[in-house]
C-alpha cells in the first residue's frame, strides 16, 4: 500500500463528455488531456446527478443525491450538517485548498457565497470571472498585476460570441497559478486541491488566440432533428426561443448556422484553454516528484446542451449532453490502470467514498456513493458499474414550475416531470441522439410504465439514510 496519495480534484464548469480528442472529438486540439487519458482510466458514461450547477457540487463533494442533501438548488445553501469529502480530508490531517467556485450557496443580489465547513484551508474563491464581489479572488490577482477586467475584454464577435480576456490574464489560468502555488508549497505532506475554473461555461468568451485556433466552417451543426419539436416538453419549446427562458438574454430563435458553428468554436477554444493550463498543472507535478502518489481526477459538473435540440446553456434538460461528462482518473502508485476506458454507468456520487478509500480513510455511513477503487485498479465493470443512473431537477435554476427525475439504464431512458403530466422516454438504442419522445406512442406504453416504476423506485430507494435505526422500536 503506497502512502496515502494527495488528491488534485479538477473541475471544469459546463463542459460535454464530446469535448476532448482522446474522447472521440477529432476538431477538439486537447493534447495534455488525451496524454492524460493515455495515462489514465476514463469513463464513457459518468453521469451527474442533477443538470445546474450546485445540487451536482454538493451531491458529488458529499456523496448524496440532491434531495437528500438538501440543496437542490442554485441560490440555496447547503445545510451545516452536511459532511464534504474535503472536510474529512481535513480532519484526516490533510492540507486542503481551492482555487475558482465553489458554489454551495448563494452568491447573487451583491451577496458573497457563505461557507459551510468546507475543511479548506487555502480558499481562493472566484464563482466567476466578472468583479461582482471585492471578495473574488481573482479580481484582486488582476488588481495586483495592474489590470482591470472589464479592459481585458476583447472584440464582440456576433451577439453570441465575444473575445475574452487573454490567456495570461484569464480565470482558468489564474486557477492554474494559485493551484501550482499550492503544489509547490506542500511538498513532502498530505494535501487535498480542488481546481474549480469557470470554463467553459457561458458567455462563449475564450482569447482571441484561442478562438482563431478553431475555424467556424469546421465546426458541426448541433444535433437536432426537424420532427422532433412537437413531441418534447413545454420547458424545452420555451428555451429553443431564449436561452433559460430568459428574454434578452441568449436569442437561440434568431441564430444562424454560421451563429451555431462560430459558438462551437468558441466553446472549443475554452477548452483549448483549459487544456494547456491542466497541462501546466501536471508538469509541475512531474517536476516536485508527486505525479506518481497524487490521484489526479479530471472531470465537469454538468454538461451543456450546445444547441442540441435547439437548445444552449443547461435547465430541466436531461439529455445525455447535459448529464453526461468526462471523468479521467490517474494513480500510478495506487495501482490504476492506465489506457483503460470503462463503457458502464457511473454516477459522480461514487467519487466522495472512492477518494476516501484510495486514502485508507472511512467512508461514513450516510453517503450514498460506494467507491469505483477496485474498478479502477482491474475489477470487472460488471461488479462495479450501475444497472442505472439517476437524476433530479427541483425548480433548480430556471423554470420555476420543472420539477424531474430522470432515469437511464444502458437501452433506455424516462424522465418525469412531475405535476404536468409531461415526460420524455426514449429507447437509446433505436435513437442514441434522442430524438424520438415515446412518452404518448401506443406500442411504447409498457415499456414506459416499467420504466416509470424503477424511476419511482430509485426515487424512494434515494432516501436518506440517516439517521440509522438503532433499535427494533
Amino acid at each position: 500500500m503506497p502512502n496515502r496519495p494527495n488528491i488534485l480534484w479538477i473541475c471544469t464548469d459546463q463542459q460535454r463528455y464530446d469535448t476532448l480528442q482522446a474522447l472521440g472529438n477529432p476538431l477538439a486540439s486537447t493534447p495534455h488531456l488525451d496524454r492524460f487519458v493515455s495515462e489514465s482510466t476514463s469513463f464513457s458514461n459518468a453521469f451527474c446527478q442533477s443538470p445546474v450547477c450546485a445540487p451536482s457540487r454538493a451531491s458529488f463533494l458529499t456523496g448524496r443525491y440532491p434531495r437528500t442533501t438538501r440543496c437542490r438548488q442554485n441560490g440555496q445553501s447547503i445545510p451545516a450538517d452536511e459532511l464534504l469529502v474535503s472536510t474529512l480530508f481535513n480532519r484526516a490531517g490533510y492540507r486542503c485548498g481551492l482555487a475558482g467556485k465553489l458554489h454551495l450557496a448563494s452568491c447573487s443580489d451583491g451577496k458573497v457565497e457563505k461557507r459551510t465547513d468546507d475543511g479548506y484551508d487555502d480558499f481562493s474563491w472566484s464563482h466567476h470571472p466578472q468583479p461582482d464581489w471585492e471578495e473574488n479572488a481573482y479580481t484582486q490577482w488582476l488588481r495586483a498585476n495592474g489590470q482591470d477586467w472589464h479592459d481585458l475584454q476583447g472584440q464582440e464577435i456576433s451577439p453570441y460570441v465575444q473575445e475574452g480576456p487573454p490567456a495570461e490574464f484569464h480565470q482558468t489560468t489564474w486557477c492554474a497559478e494559485k493551484t501550482i502555488e499550492f503544489i509547490n508549497a506542500n511538498q513532502g505532506k498530505p494535501w487535498f486541491f480542488s481546481f474549480n475554473c469557470f470554463d467553459p461555461h457561458h458567455p462563449f468568451d475564450p482569447p482571441k488566440d484561442y478562438l482563431k485556433r478553431f475555424d467556424p466552417d469546421r465546426m458541426p451543426l448541433p444535433s437536432e432533428h426537424p420532427k422532433e419539436r412537437s413531441t418534447k416538453p413545454s420547458f424545452q419549446i420555451l428555451d429553443r426561443v431564449w436561452a433559460h427562458n430568459n428574454p434578452g438574454e441568449f436569442h437561440t430563435e434568431a441564430m444562424t448556422d454560421d451563429d451555431r458553428r462560430q459558438v462551437c468554436a468558441a466553446y472549443l477554444g475554452m477548452i483549448s484553454l483549459i487544456d494547456d493550463q491542466v497541462g501546466r498543472i501536471l508538469r509541475s507535478l512531474k517536476e516536485t516528484g508527486q505525479d506518481k502518489n497524487t490521484l489526479v481526477i479530471f472531470m465537469s459538473d454538468h454538461g451543456e446542451m450546445l444547441g442540441d435540440h435547439g437548445i444552449y446553456f443547461k435547465g430541466p434538460h436531461f439529455y445525455d449532453c447535459q448529464l453526461r461528462v468526462p471523468l479521467i482518473i490517474r494513480w500510478p502508485e495506487g495501482g490504476i490502470l492506465a489506457n483503460r476506458k470503462i463503457e458502464g454507468l457511473i454516477e459522480l456520487l461514487d467519487l466522495a467514498p472512492t477518494f476516501l478509500a484510495a486514502a485508507g480513510l472511512e467512508i461514513p455511513e450516510q453517503m450514498q456513493g460506494r467507491s469505483i477503487l477496485p474498478l479502477l485498479k482491474g475489477g470487472a465493470e460488471r461488479e462495479s458499474c450501475r444497472q442505472h443512473v439517476y437524476s433530479e431537477y427541483y425548480n433548480s435554476w430556471t423554470h420555476g414550475d420543472a420539477y424531474g427525475t430522470m432515469l437511464r439504464t444502458e437501452a433506455e431512458k424516462i424522465v418525469i416531470y412531475h405535476g404536468s403530466n409531461q415526460g420524455e422516454f426514449y429507447d437509446l438504442k433505436k435513437d442514441p441522439e434522442e430524438f424520438f419522445n415515446l412518452w404518448d406512442e401506443p406500442n411504447s406504453q409498457d415499456r414506459k410504465n416499467a420504466m416509470l416504476l424503477r424511476c419511482f423506485d430509485a426515487s424512494v430507494f434515494t432516501m436518506d439514510p440517516h439517521p440509522p435505526r438503532l433499535g427494533p422500536f
